[in-house]
Formats: C-alpha cells, sequence, structure tokens
C-alpha cells in the first residue's frame, strides 16, 4: 500500500489530475508538480501568509494546507488572479502604490487582499465593524478603513514593512469593490 492519492484539482481555472502524497502540503503540489512558483514558501509553518492562495473562494495558507483534504476543490494562485494577460486592479495598485520592496511576500499579499475584498464584497464581518471605528454603521458607507484592511490583512508579513503602501493598494482596488456590496 502506498501513501499516493489521486487529486482532482481545478487550479487557476484549469482541471489538473495528479498524484500525490498524502502527507504532501497544497503549496509543495502547487510548486513542485504544478509548477506555479508565484506562490511562495516562507515560514513553513503559517504564521507568515506568503503562501496564501484561495481555495473554493476561502483564503488558506497552503503551507498548512494538505493537498488530500482539497480533492475536487477550486484552487486560484496568484498566477490565476490577472485578468487575460492583463493586470488585475488590486495588482495595478501594489505596482502604483509601490506596495512592495523585496517582493517575496507580495504573491501572498496580493492573494490575500482579492479574498479579503471577496468576503468583504459578501458581508463578512471582521472585528473593526464591531470597535465604532466604522462610520458605514451610521452613514451607510461601506468603504474599508485603513484600520479595517490592517485587521483583514493580519495574517500576512512583510519583513521589509511596506505596509502602509500595501494598505493604500488595497485602498484603492477596494474602491471598485464597494459599489458591488450590499450592507
Amino acid at each position: 500500500m502506498t501513501g499516493d492519492h489521486r487529486l482532482h484539482l481545478r487550479v487557476n481555472g484549469e482541471s489538473h489530475e495528479v498524484t500525490a502524497d498524502i502527507r504532501s502540503t497544497l503549496l509543495d503540489l502547487l510548486r513542485e508538480r504544478l509548477h506555479l512558483t508565484g506562490t511562495k514558501k516562507g515560514c513553513d509553518h503559517g504564521l507568515c501568509g506568503a503562501c496564501t492562495v484561495s481555495v473554493n473562494g476561502e483564503r488558506v495558507v497552503s503551507c498548512l494546507t494538505l493537498a488530500a483534504s482539497i480533492d475536487g476543490s477550486d484552487v486560484l494562485t496568484i498566477e490565476g488572479i490577472s485578468e487575460g494577460g492583463a493586470l488585475n486592479p488590486l495588482q495595478q495598485a501594489f505596482v502604483d502604490c509601490d506596495g512592495f520592496q523585496c517582493g517575496y511576500c507580495t504573491p501572498g499579499q496580493i492573494s490575500s487582499a482579492h479574498a479579503m475584498l471577496a468576503e468583504y464584497r459578501r458581508g463578512d464581518l471582521s472585528m473593526t465593524t464591531f470597535d465604532g471605528s466604522r462610520a458605514d454603521v451610521l452613514t451607510g458607507c461601506t468603504r474599508l478603513t485603513h484600520a479595517e484592511i490592517r485587521e483583514r490583512m493580519a495574517g500576512n508579513i512583510c519583513r521589509c514593512g511596506a505596509y502602509a503602501n500595501i494598505v493604500e493598494a488595497i485602498d484603492i482596488a477596494a474602491e471598485c469593490a464597494t459599489e458591488d456590496h450590499t450592507a
């Protein structure tokens, strides 16, 4: 008996059938088997967020996600966020705001922010929703505050300290996202 498991995944819109050891992480599967190296291995302990991808629309740290546990799922990596070869507005905002320095964490930051904006659009709450700092509770404005962006992105670390630019990039990209949000 082997420890191999046949997986069926849809990665960035493309179907894949792969055989992987049942102990393989999604991160290793993406990088080593599917050659999608945009997703980075940072701490390999789920603490830095460099390996963040979306599985069925939810953010996950791929270094802690067993590939076998997501059989049949849709996975979105940094390589799949662009739109027809053009940068996604979030990716463009990172460029425009210089939301990176060394760039190592950038794929995870963008992947996390992409999923976070979808979470926000569907009305998922955060801790800052309840702390009284959001004017939208009284005014009906649904724009993300910088405090809320920082709280929602807390699982992604930038060792270079580009946080102000990352928050600004997400804020710019969120302007588009708030148009679709229903309170």
